[in-house]
């Protein structure tokens, strides 16, 4: 189910990308309402741009929703793009900016789950003797990051876990690149401080667990 957009504009449909041709031509073209162009854009970011957000939602279906209207967003500002920047950082901008600015509503409506129960990555793999443990993993991943301020979070979300260059991730959350270098350095020992803790809290209550076992036999 996908909610109808407040905004008028139609998404062109995507078309096959040709190969050689780059953004900055592809942008240029769809500035001068050429719907095809525009739409081989959305193909080459659409996928990498839904997981992206899906790092934050952990929802499939609202992190395709927030693309469409990311896509939207950026279909209607092209007019408002420098051309000598880069059309990727830009666009996820957008989206990373969007995405946050829902989270946030939730969080005021008394909603907040950063990483909902519904995810987004691929069911269990059969052929793995116990997929428990790497979703276990997971969750545990996710519950750390839950505890780190947003503004460490989205650079450590972006830098280890899609691998988004520091010089990409100054452009997406429009700072200085030394900035983010000093915000990851900062998200990556918050990460290992409260990781650490988190594994001492998981020891004790595996060990006390055992205790009250033998106690009861």
């Amino acid at each position: 189910m996908r909610p109808t957009s407040k905004h008028q504009t139609r998404m062109p449909a995507a078309v096959p990308a040709e190969g050689g041709v780059s953004d900055a031509r592809l942008v240029e073209e769809a500035r001068r309402t050429d719907r095809n162009a525009f739409g081989m854009l959305v193909q080459r970011y659409e996928r990498r741009l839904i997981r992206v957000i899906g790092r934050f939602v952990r929802d499939v279906d609202i992190a395709e929703d927030l693309a469409q209207e990311t896509f939207l967003r950026v279909y209607e500002r092209l007019d408002q793009f420098d051309a000598a920047r880069r059309f990727g950082p830009w666009l996820f901008r957008i989206g990373v900016n969007l995405t946050l600015d829902y989270l946030r509503k939730r969080k005021r409506r008394g909603r907040w789950v950063l990483f909902s129960e519904s995810s987004i990555e691929k069911p269990p793999d059969p052929s793995v003797s116990d997929p428990r443990t790497a979703l276990d993993l997971k969750q545990e991943v996710r519950a750390v990051l839950e505890e780190i301020p947003e503004k460490y979070r989205t650079v450590i979300v972006l830098r280890d876990l899609e691998n988004f260059t520091t010089s990409e991730i100054a452009a997406i959350l429009n700072r200085k690149e030394a900035t983010i270098r000093w915000r990851l350095a900062e998200a990556r020992s918050r990460f290992q401080k409260l990781w650490a803790k988190r594994q001492v809290q998981s020891t004790v209550a595996v060990e006390s667990e055992l205790e009250d076992d033998e106690l009861s036999l």
